[in-house]
């Protein structure tokens, strides 16, 4: 009878030097802070206080200058004069150590790939091996039979003393198409990304370092343009995310759409889609140089803009996906009817969430047929 077996339980030691147990807690808050050094700073004097994180030995005074050695922060925290001069900042390098964390924390720890070439579902006439064998059909070519397999087959089939090779025992290898991807990533920075007590940008600029360092790492022959709208809409430079704030904004959908489609338009990648990451409803326009606002209910002439440049990007084959972090019934039906209009896809999800169905589509939308 198959039973358990128990034994003593030993708890794993941790090695991490006093460096790297403060380092991790300060890159976090950095990301929270939207990278203000000199608050990540006093938050984390605040926890040292608290929960006794540094003893004599190894204070935070010695944390900061270590970080300063390796090149990660600049300048001494709280030694600025208010108005940005001689303040603390991150370096570059600080920047790319937040997204790869990001990566890591969101899509778990990924190893670097091959190429990083998109593969879509299609066989045949493909660029690279899939390392699977099919039998040989009229119409394959001929340069992907596998000799190897085919002559095997036929000894298998007709002997080795009356050795013949028929079609019927010759095998192709099995090739698939690459490309290469566009995505536009457009982030909702409205202000009720932080609305009721709930900060919902930090997961949003999470995920959005995690995906810009998982094609940089994996698909670096991809796009990836990110764009935030609030009562306008407008790109950033990827090393600018970690300093990503809300702002006193309603949400002009339409504006974000209408910037991502001409950013897609230029592109020359076969395979072009939109992510949009959004926490409410569209509430804005603009109208020539005056806006045009509704924050009660869903407005018809809002909505209906949206719904036509949703149906024009399923014209120019760009599917939108929404990943939706807001519950209210209403909106979810905006939600609904907008991704019919496009043919695309939609998800409902907790910010705990988020990242994995953000991962799992972009993995999805990468294979798609090229033929």
């Amino acid at each position: 009878m198959q039973g358990h077996k128990f034994s003593k339980y030993f708890a794993e030691k941790d090695n991490k030097t006093p460096f790297e147990k403060l380092f991790d807690l300060f890159m976090e808050l950095l990301t929270y802070t939207s990278g203000d050094v000199d608050e990540s700073v006093d938050w984390l004097r605040q926890l040292d206080q608290e929960h006794k994180l540094t003893d004599e030995d190894y204070t935070i005074d010695d944390f900061l200058e270590d970080l300063r050695k390796k090149g990660i922060i600049e300048g001494e925290p709280g030694k600025g004069n208010g108005k940005g001069k001689g303040k603390a900042k991150m370096t570059s390098k600080a920047e790319q150590i937040i997204r790869k964390r990001s990566l890591d924390q969101v899509f778990g720890k990924l190893k670097k790939g091959g190429k990083g070439d998109h593969k879509s579902k299609s066989s045949g006439k493909g660029d690279e091996s899939t390392s699977e064998r099919k039998a040989f059909e009229f119409g394959d070519p001929f340069e992907h039979i596998s000799m190897t397999d085919s002559i095997r087959n036929a000894q298998i089939n007709n002997g080795i003393d009356d050795f013949q090779l028929t079609e019927q025992d010759l095998e192709v290898e099995e090739y698939e198409h690459k490309s290469s991807s566009s995505t536009v990533l457009m982030i909702d920075i409205s202000h009720s990304m932080i609305l009721y007590g709930e900060d919902r940008i930090t997961p949003a600029k999470k995920v959005a370092m995690a995906l810009a360092e998982l094609i940089r790492m994996k698909y670096p022959k991809d796009t990836l343009d990110v764009i935030v709208f609030g009562n306008d809409a407008w790109p950033i430079k990827i090393k600018d995310l970690p300093y990503l704030t809300v702002g006193p904004y309603h949400t002009n959908t339409v504006a974000g759409l209408e910037l991502a489609m001409d950013i897609l338009r230029r592109k020359k990648t076969p395979n072009k889609q939109i992510f949009m990451i959004t926490d409410g409803k569209p509430s804005c326009l603009k109208e020539g140089n005056e806006y045009y606002k509704n924050s009660f209910g869903l407005d018809p002439k809002i909505v209906g803009k949206c719904h036509n440049l949703a149906r024009q990007c399923r014209k120019a084959k760009i599917p939108i996906t929404t990943f939706m972090i807001a519950q209210d019934p209403y909106l979810q039906k905006f939600v609904e009817d907008f991704t019919e209009a496009n043919q695309g896809k939609a998800f409902y999800t907790s910010l705990q969430g988020l990242g994995n169905f953000v991962f799992e589509d972009y993995e999805k939308n990468r294979r798609r047929n090229l033929r």
